[in-house]
């Protein structure tokens, strides 16, 4: 697939990632007149020094079917070749140093439309107005006001004129409150900028996935920067570029870096994996690195496979809609094993009707499955538009093996009061087949709430395999709730994992 298809899967991403109600409310319920959520993430400035590496200094492979003495308007044929007019070239709508505009004023549609979404809904932050909501979080910005302010709430109405989004009621609240306003508005001028280049109609070479390399070439875990050197990823020579690209593998890569052999987490100090996570990922590594049996393509040398490796992905949204070559890079990444995703949730299919109708539901597919098998004979994708509970009772996944199954929860909104009724029912379930359980969060706040909320349920009925902490490849953009401005959040920020309690028997000498 090339960069195109992908930015079109990218931006049905943005539509399914659309934030909700205060932080971490199941993203994704879809609004229309959301339209599409940022897709953003955080920009380390400090520490990666992209620039100076050796995978920014690489030289960038030659493009398919071009030649190097070939402009860039020219292309080939069978037997001759074309060169195309210049008005015939596709010309960006936003050049790289035109990307700041604000919401209202901007050249693309959808922007102001989403202008227009904030400004119905948002409201404004400065402390004169009387609260609107329960604070979520120690910093919240609602906690500073008080039912004793003096003006009711209002909605947002005046842009920052240096970020560009809907911020405040007024230009007065805004300058009167503009230091507290000055915390976050780098971080909202860029993403700004970020959302206006995805939509600037250029080339996004950053969105084109190198193929299967020989497996002796190890590729390296310890951060974006030595994951896309080893793995041949064409050299990103910008921030914005490698922002927009860990948008999108930040979820395969998160996968592949915690069941690798060669993953950065260990049970050594600051390794972060327990005892017990060693014992459960030592059983996925050995079936994800299987010995070698000496097979070979002449049909003598066949030799029997092991089932697939299945890998549940709960409470399924933007992750769902990811184009699929993003998600081919997990077979890429260990070469001897087939995969099988297996995506469940309600909004699993969210924007996606008209490319995968739903099969009707008939006695040999109860559950309306949608299966997509055409990536090889290494890779299915199979969708359950259900809630997992009712698969769980159904026993259609049974018997669950600790060798070949995982589970995966991104941003479930485990402990958030808007979405945990759904999971207590689950919890149980899930604990009961001893399987990990990988679960991400938004921020560092969110996901200690999900893990106090497993802790509040089932107390001592879980082993923690995985200490929560910040997730090594998580997305290097922000995304900004339409609903509040001031709330930004990182996609799979922090990651943790879990699994049911395993006992031992051991036989009782008698006395």
């Amino acid at each position: 697939m090339g960069s195109r298809t992908t930015l079109q899967g990218y931006q049905r991403l943005s539509r399914t990632c659309t934030i909700l109600g205060p932080r971490c409310l199941r993203p994704g319920l879809a609004i229309e007149e959301a339209n599409q959520q940022q897709e953003s993430c955080q920009l380390l400035r400090t520490g990666f020094g992209y620039s100076q590496r050796r995978f920014l200094s690489r030289p960038t492979r030659p493009k398919l079917g071009c030649r190097a003495h070939d402009g860039p308007g020219t292309r080939h044929g069978s037997s001759s070749t074309v060169t195309l007019n210049e008005s015939h070239i596709q010309r960006a709508l936003l050049e790289p140093d035109n990307l700041f505009h604000d919401f209202t004023s901007s050249p693309i549609p959808a922007m102001r439309q989403r202008a227009r979404f904030i400004k119905r809904n948002a409201y404004c932050p400065h402390p004169d107005h009387h609260p609107t909501r329960i604070p979520s979080y120690q910093d919240d910005p609602e906690a500073r006001k008080s039912f004793n302010s003096k003006l009711p709430p209002a909605h947002v109405d005046f842009e920052c004129p240096d970020c560009g989004i809907p911020v405040y009621c007024s230009q007065e609240h805004w300058a009167d409150d503009y230091e507290q306003h000055l915390q976050l508005c780098d971080t909202l001028r860029q993403i700004n900028e970020d959302d206006h280049d995805l939509r600037s109609e250029r080339e996004f070479p950053e969105f084109e996935y190198p193929p299967q390399r020989m497996e002796e070439a190890l590729v390296n875990f310890t951060n974006w920067d030595t994951f896309l050197y080893t793995r041949d990823f064409d050299a990103v020579n910008d921030e914005r570029s490698l922002r927009q690209m860990t948008r999108l593998m930040t979820y395969p890569a998160t996968i592949a870096s915690i069941l690798s052999e060669l993953s950065p987490y260990n049970i050594r100090s600051g390794g972060r994996m327990t005892p017990e996570g060693l014992k459960s990922f030592s059983a996925l590594r050995y079936s994800l690195h299987p010995p070698r049996q000496g097979e070979g393509v002449h049909l003598k040398d066949i030799k029997l496979r092991p089932p697939p490796m299945r890998i549940f992905i709960l409470g399924a949204r933007a992750e769902s809609s990811l184009p699929r070559n993003v998600w081919i890079q997990l077979p890429f990444l260990f070469h001897r094993v087939s995969f099988h995703l297996i995506f469940i949730g309600p909004e699993s299919m969210l924007n996606r009707e008209k490319e995968l109708p739903l099969p009707p539901r008939t006695p040999t597919n109860p559950f309306g499955a949608v299966t997509e098998a055409n990536f090889g004979s290494r890779m299915k994708i199979t969708t359950y538009v259900e809630h997992y509970q009712t698969l769980h009772e159904a026993s259609i996944f049974h018997p669950f093996d600790p060798y070949l199954d995982c589970f995966v929860m991104f941003h479930p909104g485990l402990g958030h009061p808007g979405s945990s009724y759904e999971w207590e029912g689950a919890l149980l379930q899930l604990l009961a087949t001893k399987v990990p359980i990988l679960v991400t969060g938004y921020s560092e706040y969110d996901m200690e709430r999900d893990r106090k909320w497993v802790e509040s349920k089932v107390g001592g009925e879980y082993d923690l395999l995985l200490e929560p902490g910040e997730n090594r490849f998580r997305s290097l953009r922000w995304d900004l709730n339409d609903l509040d401005p001031q709330d930004i959040s990182c996609g799979n920020w922090g990651v943790w994992a879990f699994r049911g309690k395993l006992y031992e028997t051991m036989a009782k000498e008698n006395q």
